[in-house]
């Protein structure tokens, strides 16, 4: 990616190495990439549905893991992720504008180890997530570069669309998506329910690329190979792609992001068209 020596978004905190945060939530988190998958995969790096680990307990009772200190503010990796907020920021402002809307920005925490939210407390096998009560995108930077060498999906582009994957839950949050898919979710049948979750995951992929769209369009931030990368990441965390690698079979009924040719469908819809409306995945019978 060309992000160069762009604006680096203040909407970041860096909690790597201590505690700290919000405590005592019991609100639903939003997965990012990883899907729900069997625990034992969490040994293998390969993470799992946040609901599934999300204690919701006592959040003063989880020490955070962090080894010897945090690292610097200005390290490398968390300069490129207030890069790429920055970049998400410079695009939903202004599609929220020509909506007459207001766009609250989200916060970004970086953390390792573990994390505590207003969705209660994580570990860093969760993976990235978005939580709707503080609104903030939880990213585990050590957990996300191991998860890229594990399913075979690296790249700067890769990790970019993981961030843009969870500040479209953001965007679902602000157009009022996610209140009204988890009240539909708590009168539904599990089936029923995963498969409403799959619709929230694919319409924030679909998201991701229109913002991918978007900002090259605005300041050419892609650079060859680029899209070929975020495909890539797309079709490694699909729910059928995690759960042969895990258990060796897989289960549509359980499925709660999508199989992996849904996520680059829908990714690539957002990219060819940068437009929100392409990206009403609720409305198809058949995603």
């Amino acid at each position: 990616m060309q992000l160069g020596d762009g604006r680096e978004s203040n909407n970041v905190e860096d909690r790597r190495g201590g505690g700290g945060g919000f405590g005592g939530g019991r609100g639903l988190a939003v997965g990012g990439g990883l899907g729900s998958v069997v625990l034992v995969v969490i040994a293998l790096l390969l993470g799992v549905d946040p609901g599934v680990i999300l204690s919701g307990g006592d959040p003063a009772r989880t020490e955070t893991q962090g080894g010897g200190g945090a690292p610097p503010a200005d390290d490398a990796g968390s300069r490129f992720v207030r890069r790429v907020l920055a970049e998400t920021e410079d695009v939903w402002n202004p599609v929220f504008q020509q909506m007459n809307r207001r766009y609250q920005e989200p916060r970004l925490v970086l953390f390792s180890g573990a994390v505590q939210s207003a969705c209660g407390t994580a570990q860093a096998a969760v993976g990235p997530f978005y939580c709707p009560g503080d609104q903030r995108v939880y990213i585990d930077l050590d957990f996300l570069a191991q998860m890229q060498r594990q399913l075979g999906a690296p790249g700067d582009f890769a990790a970019a669309y993981v961030i843009a994957h969870e500040v479209g839950h953001h965007v679902q949050n602000q157009l009022g998506v996610l209140g009204r898919v988890q009240e539909l979710r708590s009168r539904a049948a599990e089936a029923e329910g995963n498969a409403l979750q799959v619709r929230v995951e694919l319409q924030a992929d679909c998201l991701a690329g229109m913002w991918a769209r978007r900002a090259q369009d605005a300041r050419q931030i892609l650079e060859d190979g680029d899209i070929e990368e975020g495909l890539n990441a797309a079709a490694a965390v699909g729910d059928d792609r995690l759960q042969r690698r895990a258990r060796g079979t897989v289960q549509p009924d359980s499925f709660t992001h999508g199989s992996s040719e849904q996520r680059v469908r829908w990714f690539r819809t957002g990219l060819q068209s940068g437009q929100l409306e392409a990206c009403d995945t609720f409305r198809p019978a058949r995603l």
